[in-house]
């Protein structure tokens, strides 16, 4: 099927921002006149960054952030860019190469936009994207239920996508409260490795209590990483509590202790809750 942009979208012209986008990027990238420490970078160095811009693009949407977000937006269409350039450097492929690669993978997951598929419902659809993503799995040599769960994921990510993909072959706790009843078992095997001294064993319980609280979190139709920045953010915040309540004794956290801190933590609780 042969697809026009809509009106409001033209195509890119030779003076479109991401033309120029591309064009000073190989300039960074060239061996006469470029960057030093961009000619040094290489996929894997880089790596790191691409995961570090789509957490900021993350955190200023949680935000509302929306000038921030358009500022974070163009930190990861550069990673992209990026990427792309030091690929065609080596004759792997190119930006219009990404592009295109995606735009036909959109199409081919959307017969039902693209095509004359039709699907019931969101469900009906939503298994018809899975199978289609399973086809196309097996197109590419990938016939493990957990092939291409990818490794650099975080962990706690991965682990929900690692549960979520032997679910769908029925190998699953039923429900939440077995999958709780998991973690209260887990919790106990800790216990034992700390008292026996075995840090070793300790380190793998703790491993075992993680999974099983990604698996809690998915079963809850939670985002573990989603639910723990926010309490991140609210010990940071009430800690900030304690701070500021210090201060105004004259005194700094190194010259208070855990009894006077933990009632003002209880102050910062209870002022949340009054406000909340």
């Amino acid at each position: 099927m042969l697809l026009t942009p809509a009106p409001s979208s033209p195509p890119p012209s030779e003076d479109h921002p991401l033309f120029r986008l591309i064009e000073i990027m190989a300039k960074l990238r060239d061996p006469n006149g470029g960057c030093p420490w961009d000619l040094e970078q290489t996929f894997a160095t880089i790596a790191p960054y691409t995961v570090e811009e789509a957490y900021e693009v993350a955190d200023a949407i949680e935000r509302g952030d929306l000038s921030d977000l358009k500022e974070e937006l163009g930190d990861l269409l550069l990673q992209v860019v990026f990427h792309s350039q030091m690929a065609q450097e080596q004759g792997a492929f190119d930006l219009k190469d990404v592009a295109t690669a995606i735009s036909d993978k959109m199409i081919r997951r959307h017969p039902h936009v693209f095509g004359d598929h039709a699907y019931e419902d969101l469900s009906a659809q939503v298994e018809g994207w899975e199978a289609l993503k399973a086809q196309e799995r097996q197109a590419k040599a990938k016939t493990g239920v957990l092939d291409d769960v990818p490794t650099g994921l975080p962990a706690l990510t991965r682990a929900v996508k690692l549960t979520k993909r032997a679910a769908r072959v029925g190998f699953d706790w039923p429900t939440a409260a077995e999958v709780l009843a998991k973690l209260r078992e887990e919790t106990e095997e800790i216990a034992v490795e700390i008292e026996a001294g075995d840090m070793a064993k300790a380190r793998e319980e703790l491993g075992d209590i993680l999974f099983v609280c990604a698996n809690l979190a998915r079963k809850l139709d939670v985002d573990p990483e989603d639910a723990l920045r926010a309490t991140n953010a609210k010990f940071a915040r009430r800690f900030a509590f304690i701070e500021a309540g210090l201060a105004e004794r004259g005194k700094t956290p190194e010259q208070s202790d855990l009894a006077e801190m933990d009632a003002l933590w209880n102050d910062a609780k209870a002022a949340e809750k009054a406000t909340g």
